[in-house]
């Protein structure tokens, strides 16, 4: 691996992550989330928020339709009911036909055999982002790894060659979630500093950035924004809103509500004098 690092002033990630925000919120790209129970509510929210266009279709027979005219799909796996499974594999489907980008965020997988396997499964349809904390990247490298339940119990940096190990493997970008996110096409990696604990004492907090960041692989669609830039620029964007919102917060619940406020005020020019990215090549 190269040692060579970017600083902030030389990066491209924070330049693309201002030109897709303001993309985005010209042309808010539909958002197709088959995500878990517990967070539909707030994801769609965060999503709105941002400036997308939330729908959670994740119904047999139109989850496959509805993905192919989709901008992008997220497949969460955090409940995956019988039919959540079958309108998952449904969406794939259709968003390999269509070519629309999709991604896997692979919930508590390791410790769990149903969403294990369904994970296993749905990576072969090559994701255009795999998205989860350490331990879930792990497991689905199939290395130890499984966490607690959602919970991660290994860094993002012990995760790292499992990460550009899946990512040469299925042509993906892998976006490994912790106190420093970091992320990898294989060829190079992203770490992003931004954020804030308490995006871990909110239900959701892991799971909405699935979906933004499938929001963000669509509004670079009709651009030569490649993959791991949108990823990572979705990854950004909604680190430093949580840096924004935790600043006004006194705890969890207003967090979440200041989170909401702070994704619909953050601005693209404000974001170079926030992000802590560093990049490399491999």
């Amino acid at each position: 691996m190269s040692d060579r690092l970017r600083p902030e002033s030389e990066s491209t990630i924070v330049a693309t992550a201002a030109e897709l925000l303001s993309a985005l919120r010209e042309a808010p790209p539909l958002t197709h989330c088959i995500t878990n129970t517990v967070v539909t509510g707030f994801t769609a929210n965060v999503l709105l928020a941002v400036g997308a266009a939330p729908a959670m279709v994740d119904i047999v027979t139109e989850s496959g339709p509805f993905a192919g005219v989709a901008g992008g799909v997220l497949i969460n796996l955090g409940t995956p009911t019988p039919e959540q499974r079958a309108a998952s594999l449904e969406a794939v489907e259709g968003a390999r036909a269509a070519g629309t980008p999709w991604v896997l965020d692979p919930v508590a997988i390791g410790a769990l055999p149903v969403r294990t396997e369904l994970a296993h499964r749905l990576v072969e349809h090559r994701p255009t982002a795999i998205r989860g904390n350490a331990s879930e990247i792990l497991a689905l490298a199939g290395l130890s790894g499984g966490g607690r339940g959602v919970d991660a119990t290994d860094t993002p940096d012990a995760a790292a060659d499992a990460a550009v190990a899946l990512a040469s493997r299925h042509g993906s970008v892998v976006a490994v979630s912790g106190a420093v996110d970091l992320l990898t096409d294989g060829h190079r990696i992203v770490r992003i500093a931004n954020g804030d604990e308490l995006l871990t004492r909110v239900t959701g907090g892991g799971c909405a950035l699935g979906a933004v960041m499938a929001a963000f692989l669509g509004a670079a669609r009709s651009s030569d924004i490649d993959a791991l830039s949108a990823v990572a620029s979705a990854s950004l964007v909604y680190t430093i809103a949580a840096e924004h919102a935790a600043a006004r917060a006194s705890g969890p619940g207003s967090f979440a509500v200041a989170l909401l406020d702070a994704l619909a005020a953050v601005q693209p020019h404000e974001l170079a004098a926030s992000a802590r990215v560093e990049e490399r090549a491999l």
